[in-house]
């Protein structure tokens, strides 16, 4: 029997230029899929914020609700994925999160992965910053953080709590790419989660959608004039890393990097 690991991806607040949705939708198109289960309950959505869209099907116009969406994913003869991709529910979260074990426990899963994109202050050229958590030990970033959370969290939360393995995977996107879907992100995603599977994820064209993601930001950047806050946000990147290298270094390193950013203040760099 195969192992099976759900998947959770939602739009809206927790998904920055689409980078997590796109992980699913990728999926779904790389590898042979099957809708297998909803969560239609129309209690979950406020309709004036997340709106039913119109589509005309063969001259026959139908009406499309929100509504949670389940794929049984065949990655492998050993793998699956149940790839769960909604519009973040407006109410009833704790009875949204209940239904969606729920059906991963029919499923037998063994994991509970969420992915999800944040806007940050981070330059499109540099990798994006990427933060996971395992098994509800946070990461430092979340250890940093005080404030509101999405529905990602929360299920994260709800499934350590009923006896899941979790994963919580979220990808930071240039605020100011914010009209452009970021590929990279999904990439970025996607590499992870195919290291935490253990397991080669076809990336399929992924790689060159980021490469022209990151040719688009560059445009962006050269029409916008912000090429002095793109340096400054390279600038800060690039210390910030450094400071990590050399915080695994011990003392003598720490002390070289005390010096370098006193240097930085004093405007002397």
């Amino acid at each position: 029997m195969p192992r099976t690991v759900l998947v959770a991806a939602f739009e809206g607040w927790n998904d920055a230029s689409q980078a997590a949705t796109n992980v699913i939708r990728h999926l779904v198109s790389r590898y042979e899929s099957q809708e297998v289960r909803h969560i239609n309950d129309e209690g979950f959505y406020d309709y004036q914020v997340a709106r039913p869209m119109i589509c005309s099907v063969q001259g026959h116009r139908r009406i499309i609700w929100p509504q949670t969406t389940f794929y049984d994913i065949a990655i492998s003869p050993t793998l699956h994925i149940l790839a769960q991709i909604a519009p973040e529910p407006n109410y009833r979260w704790k009875k949204y999160c209940s239904q969606t074990l729920h059906i991963a426990e029919e499923y037998d899963v063994s994991n509970v992965v969420t992915l999800g994109s944040m806007f940050d202050e981070c330059p499109h050229t540099r990798p994006l910053p990427l933060a996971i958590s395992k098994n509800g030990c946070e990461c430092e970033s979340d250890r940093e953080y005080n404030g509101p959370v999405g529905i990602p969290n929360i299920l994260d939360a709800y499934a350590a709590e009923a006896g899941f393995r979790t994963t919580s995977m979220w990808v930071s996107v240039p605020h100011y790419c914010a009209d452009m879907e970021c590929m990279q992100g999904t990439l970025e995603l996607i590499r992870a989660l195919s290291l935490l599977l253990e397991y080669p994820i076809a990336e399929g064209g992924l790689a060159e959608k980021a490469a022209q993601w990151r040719e688009d930001a560059d445009g962006l950047v050269a029409r916008t004039h912000t090429g002095d806050y793109l340096a400054r946000l390279e600038h800060d990147y690039d210390l910030s890393a450094r400071a990590r290298r050399i915080a695994s270094n011990g003392m003598p390193a720490c002390e070289e990097l005390i010096r370098e950013a006193e240097s930085f203040l004093r405007g002397d760099i």
